[in-house]
């Protein structure tokens, strides 16, 4: 009965049927979509956002789509038509060398990855203990995360101590600068500064606007204002014709509404409110929007990622994807005292999802307490994980021959497919990633002498930052001709 059952199928198969398989996370309908977007329009129509520069304020005066009552501007839905319409769907993003690196664009299907960002402390990788950052922590750091494969980018890692704060940024980027060759996430904390940095760079590596991999980091403040310092970098940024990140960091029940539909319509709202005033700048200027939601811990008046934020994360995607605007999303970052299970299950959580719901960039990983201690040991950790994360994401492919019906019955009934053609040649094409944690059975483990995960996780970072270590230091000749430039550009300042 049964083989007469298997005879009369017909099996068939769509011509269209696409031959990859992959798993798909969406939060958000189209209906849902349109209400945030409302919402977002209705706040920026009645309730506005407070702009605190006049410069800024007369640039969207000269739109003719504003009102104005003191800093507070009112922007008209019609102006938010006009910058989704001339704003850059698509942003192709550079290494130092010049070559490709990875773009971002409106119907994203990779995820790209960075360590960062600002931390003020170090922590030590076999101690767990914090001390303050300094610039060797950012040397050798930024080449940990070059030497690491699954991270796409590096972001601005601390504030080192053992430099006068008016000169930080300037150091700062020198020491990533010298130290990778992947895309530089800059968050300059002075803006000020801006065109001091965009000056060093250019005198290091030649025009660093005609295949940009420097892309610039900057926050409104939540909730509803464009802070000065945020639109004099932006204006900077600008016109130095850099792509950059406008991203909002709100904590709900802090300075977001306590529930995720509030937060969703004032952190759109302030995102929008960049956007026009990124357009109203310069037409087609190239922006990436997202947000970093978080929750507001009334105990530590701290901050930290939670259920509700990786929701929001999902959904910010989402709407930028539905306004056809590149994304930055959050990194899972700030739970951890470490490397540890609370670190691991929030960086779980976040690239995984990340992954799967199309976030685009992800730029700060490797912090904890609250984003204020860099971890070398988290950084390695959130590799192997973004590793499986992305994996995972790519899915499968369907099609005859990677079905092989004809290995299935060349095989037959009972038999193994150890050493068949396709067998072999997956396993010569694997990819060969690292694994600290081997594969052990109870008897091996036992014989080992019970070695610890955490402990492997340890060694393993240690070896890779001793490594980071050597190759930073070939680069003192590189060091030393930065500071040169730099000590001219302070000298310059001063004059």
């Amino acid at each position: 009965m049964f083989n007469k059952r298997m005879h009369n199928v017909k099996v068939t198969k769509s011509k269209r049927m696409n031959e990859i398989v992959k798993p798909r996370l969406e939060v958000l309908s189209i209906e849902q979509i349109n209400g945030i977007h409302e919402y977002a329009i209705q706040i920026l129509e009645t309730i506005g956002i407070k702009v605190e520069c006049d410069e800024a304020r007369n640039i969207f005066h000269k739109s003719g789509s504003v009102s104005q009552n003191g800093e507070i501007i009112f922007i008209k839905r019609e102006l938010v038509d006009y910058a989704l319409t001339v704003v850059p769907s698509r942003i192709d993003i550079f290494n130092k060398k010049g070559e490709h690196a990875f773009s971002l664009e409106e119907n994203q299907e990779n995820c790209y990855f960075g360590i960062g960002a600002t931390n003020i402390n170090f922590q030590d990788i076999e101690t767990n203990k914090t001390r303050a950052f300094s610039r060797s922590n950012m040397q050798v750091s930024t080449k940990l995360g070059d030497i690491l494969k699954n991270y796409d980018m590096i972001s601005t890692l601390g504030m080192p101590h053992d430099v006068a704060p008016e000169n930080i940024d300037l150091y700062n980027a020198l020491d990533m600068y010298t130290n990778t060759d992947k895309p530089l996430i800059l968050l300059v904390s002075d803006g000020n500064k801006m065109s001091e940095v965009f000056q060093l760079l250019d005198n290091l590596n030649g025009n660093i606007s005609e295949k940009p991999f420097i892309i610039p980091y900057f926050n409104p403040i939540s909730p509803l204002i464009l802070n000065k310092t945020t639109t004099d970098k932006m204006l900077e940024t600008i016109n130095y014709n850099l792509p950059f990140i406008f991203s909002n960091y709100g904590m709900y029940g802090g300075t977001t509404p306590i529930t995720e539909a509030g937060s969703m319509a004032v952190l759109t709202a302030e995102l929008l409110a960049g956007l026009v005033f990124s357009q109203l700048i310069k037409k087609s200027s190239p922006i990436i929007l997202g947000s970093l939601p978080a929750a507001f811990e009334m105990q530590t008046m701290g901050s930290y990622y939670s259920t509700s934020s990786y929701l929001m994360n999902l959904a910010s995607a989402e709407m930028m994807r539905f306004y056809k605007i590149p994304h930055c999303g959050t990194s899972g970052s700030g739970i951890g005292r470490g490397p540890d299970l609370l670190a691991s299950g929030d960086l779980w959580l976040n690239h995984l999802t990340s992954c799967i719901g199309k976030v685009g960039m992800v730029p700060f990983v490797g912090g904890n307490f609250d984003s204020t201690a860099f971890s070398p040991a988290t950084v390695v950790l959130s590799d192997y994980i973004i590793g499986k994360a992305k994996k995972f994401a790519k899915g499968f492919i369907l099609n005859d021959s990677m079905t092989n019906l004809k290995d299935i019955e060349l095989i037959g009934h009972g038999g193994n497919y150890l050493t068949s053609e396709q067998t072999l040649e997956s396993l010569y094409n694997a990819d060969s990633d690292y694994n600290f944690w081997q594969s052990m059975n109870h008897d091996s483990w036992q014989s080992s002498g019970y070695p610890d995960t955490q402990k492997l996780l340890t060694e393993y970072t240690t070896e890779l930052y001793n490594k980071a270590q050597n190759l930073a230091e070939s680069n003192n000749h590189e060091i030393e001709r930065g500071e040169t430039l730099i000590q001219k550009i302070i000298k310059d300042r001063k004059e």
